[in-house]
């Protein structure tokens, strides 16, 4: 594929360009694996702690939350000292949060290991990062194409953590499964060393670049980063909010915990195509448009499966619907930040947007989990998620998506 086309042959075999995407997509795929099968440890959880959903769904809103605020000085950090250590603490951090959840026995040491630690861990091994990384380092004709087949490679990771999650499980308890996703996080630590990609600082040209104060100030005097922004918080809401409650909202139902199960594996196994297909298209066309037609189709798919009967195959079939729609929005985001200002502090500034999305996943997860509890019933949220969809839609319409023209070394707009 162009977008693994090979490096010349004087560069190092682990600097080679295809090896930066294997290895930030597994990254990403293990790292959102784990985040993605959270939803399967809340009754478990619940039940043998003696705690409320509220309580669980409150520690993964932190979660979220804590992630969110953490990503733009994990940017700060990626585009001062290098992605490759930034991905290296938050590896550690993912560890000693996996750890210390399994362990916790008081709210307050769940909220902490849960929420705040593997928040953190998040925002340094995720999206922000990992494609910030592959936006430097690979050329602007192949970076579409690199960007959806990271995305592409996360998301089958995605997809193989849904039934090794439910194995181990089912084998060894939650407790020991978490163990074990903690060890796993240890292990992706040498996937860290092909992500090197600090910019050089020495020289005219570095003396002569735009300052990280006046991208941030440029970007945040700019409509459309506001607009991106407050787009992405809907995409956050929706995604966590289904990943988080649809398993208790299945059971509740009546159906299967096989069927929960099936559902996000679906969701995880369609994300890999829609994300490759979402990442090539943001390289043809219009990004903001396709961003508009992603939250339109995701509201749709939600109304017909409220609208519809509730059987496997319905499940199946809105699993796959959302799957394929799942993380698209993502590469097209980035791609659209670098498209407006540059790939020089994409990482910080990305991490802006993204803060909009995790407060979106704050209250996707948290309102779940209170609504429910207020109401034993999570159609008041469902509603929520389909007006956010139709308002995301509006918003990403009108945003300018030509590159910002800058006058001077100053760094400002012209």
């Amino acid at each position: 594929m162009a977008a693994l086309a090979p490096s010349p042959p004087s560069v190092a075999w682990w600097r080679q360009a295809w090896i930066a995407v294997l290895a930030g997509g597994i990254v990403m795929g293990l790292t959102l694996g784990v985040r993605h099968v959270q939803g399967l440890f809340m009754l478990p959880v619940t039940l043998d702690r003696g705690w409320s959903r509220e309580t669980f769904g409150l520690a993964i809103a932190i979660q979220n939350l804590a992630w969110g605020i953490a990503q733009p000085f994990a940017g700060m950090l990626a585009d001062r000292f290098g992605s490759a250590r930034v991905v290296v603490a938050g590896l550690v951090f993912y560890a000693l949060g996996l750890y210390g959840m399994a362990h916790a026995t008081s709210v307050a040491g769940f909220i902490w290991s849960a929420g705040i630690c593997i928040g953190i861990a998040l925002s340094g091994t995720t999206f922000g990062v990992v494609y910030g990384a592959l936006s430097r380092l690979i050329p602007l004709e192949r970076r579409g194409g690199a960007l959806g087949l990271a995305g592409a490679i996360g998301g089958f990771g995605q997809f193989a953590m849904v039934p090794s999650a439910q194995m181990l499980m089912g084998a060894w308890g939650w407790v020991a499964t978490l163990g074990v996703f903690a060890v796993l996080m240890t292990c992706l630590l040498p996937l860290a060393l092909p992500l090197q990609d600090r910019p050089p600082q020495t020289g005219a040209g570095a003396a002569a670049e735009q300052p990280l104060g006046a991208a941030i100030r440029e970007a945040f005097a700019h409509r459309g980063f506001w607009l991106l922004i407050l787009g992405f918080l809907a995409c956050g809401f929706q995604l966590a909010f289904i990943a988080t409650h649809l398993p208790a909202y299945l059971l509740d139902k009546g159906l299967h915990a096989s069927d929960a199960v099936a559902a996000l594996a679906l969701i995880a196994l369609a994300n890999v195509f829609g994300t490759y297909v979402f990442g090539l298209l943001g390289a043809r066309r219009r990004r903001k448009y396709l961003l508009a037609g992603i939250y339109l189709t995701r509201t749709a798919a939600m109304a017909l499966f409220l609208m519809a009967p509730l059987r496997p195959w319905t499940v199946w079939l809105f699993a796959a619907a959302m799957g394929f729609l799942w993380l698209g929005t993502v590469p097209l985001t980035n791609g659209l930040v670098s498209q407006v200002f540059g790939v020089r502090y994409l990482t910080t500034l990305f991490g802006f947007v993204f803060l909009g999305h995790q407060l979106g996943s704050f209250l996707g997860i948290w309102l779940g989990a209170r609504v429910f509890e207020a109401t034993r019933s999570y159609d008041l949220v469902w509603l929520a998620a389909m007006g956010l969809g139709l308002l995301a839609a509006a918003l990403h319409w009108p945003i300018d998506d030509r590159e910002v023209v800058r006058a001077g070394a100053a760094g400002m707009p012209a």
